[in-house]
């Protein structure tokens, strides 16, 4: 309960200091110290803006010459190669996943009724294909959201579709975690009672206990369910991150309940200096000291520090991030804004600024 007091202290002295107070995103520019034209992110080997990655958070370059080959020949035979050459547990075939139906929900939006045509006759031509079937179930939970307006008729019927297409996913590959994890997306749009939704996630924690994005997955449920108070999604964070191993990036699944619930207003110094907020960055931190190098989810995590720590201003430490992730802005928090890479170097240019007005420069920045 510690924690919604907290919160609760919050909301009454923002009501009170309105004029001061921020929005969670914009103004960072006008309470944060030094101008972000005060230092060229180029010295440190950053790329330009432009030349930013915003459809992955960190390489995966066997994904991005198969996307770019799918695109070009709108042949899905590459995809359904690639899938099935990728282990069915691991974070890996959850990314991928995702970013074949991302590129193809894209696609439909820049032209719609002609564009993803690739992944329709990936599903007709090829209807016993897993993979076909995971990507098709999540391009549906994509498209809802993109589309429709949560709640309405018209999400709905795409979620109930897709809930539809989880199922025969799960039929063609039954110890693949990821129609169970398309699955919790389901059910968050779709509102799942609670005794529906903890069934769906005992299923995925049979296949895969310890994979990051379907905590995340279940995170974002609990957040929408209890949203204004954060006491389930806190504990459910919490919990899985008392009982991962070493190493495990579960560590930092705190700080993402924080991100989650956010107060739409706060103190810049105030809020994120907070002992709430240090203690998940601590935690957060320590998940990427003792993470696997190859882990493929490290650089979400390294994203979201950055986010964290640039606004505790704690800019030697947001530097030495950046240094691990910059050339892809594919990730939270970047992709919640309209135009993800220069969201991204907004923050990256303040933590250079903060970085050199205390002493830091390229020389005596580690890598």
């Amino acid at each position: 309960m510690a924690i919604i007091w907290f919160l609760l202290a919050l909301c009454m002295l923002a009501a009170v200091l309105g004029p001061y107070l921020l929005r969670r995103s914009g103004g960072i520019r006008q309470v944060l110290p030094g101008s972000p034209d005060a230092a060229d992110p180029e010295d440190y080997g950053f790329l330009r803006q432009e030349e930013l990655d915003i459809r992955l958070p960190g390489p995966d370059q066997d994904l991005l010459d198969v996307i770019d080959m799918v695109q070009h020949t709108q042949d899905w035979r590459p995809a359904a190669q690639l899938l099935a050459g990728t282990a069915r547990t691991g974070e890996v075939r959850w990314q991928r996943v995702q970013a074949f139906a991302g590129a193809a929900s894209l696609e439909l939006s820049r032209r719609p009724g002609v564009g993803g045509a690739w992944l329709r006759n990936w599903r007709s031509e090829s209807p016993k294909d897993a993979g076909a079937a995971q990507v098709h179930a999540e391009f549906l939970v994509q498209q809802a959201w993109r589309s429709s307006s949560a709640g309405t008729d018209d999400f709905r019927i795409i979620l109930e579709e897709a809930r539809t297409v989880c199922g025969e996913a799960a039929l063609l590959a039954p110890g693949d975690p990821v129609p169970y994890i398309v699955e919790l997306a389901v059910g968050r749009g779709l509102a799942y009672p609670e005794p529906q939704f903890e069934e769906m996630w005992a299923k995925v924690i049979d296949r895969a206990p310890e994979h990051m994005g379907a905590h995340l997955s279940a995170l974002h449920y609990w957040c929408e369910k209890w949203h204004g108070s954060r006491d389930r999604a806190d504990e459910f964070a919490h919990a899985a991150a008392a009982r991962a191993p070493r190493g495990s990036l579960l560590a930092a699944l705190p700080l993402f309940a924080v991100y989650e619930h956010l107060p739409e207003v706060n103190l810049v110094r105030g809020f994120y200096r907070s002992a709430v907020v240090t203690k998940a960055l601590e935690g957060a931190l320590y998940a990427v000291q003792t993470a696997r190098a190859d882990d493929p989810m490290l650089a979400h995590v390294r994203h979201l520090l950055v986010f964290f720590l640039v606004r505790s201003e704690r800019w030697s430490e947001a530097m030495n991030q950046l240094v691990h992730i910059d050339g892809h802005v594919g990730a939270l928090p970047w992709t919640l804004d309209p135009d993800p890479a220069a969201e991204y170097t907004v923050y990256r240019a303040l933590a250079v600024a903060g970085y050199e007005a205390n002493g830091g420069s390229p020389a005596t920045l580690s890598r």
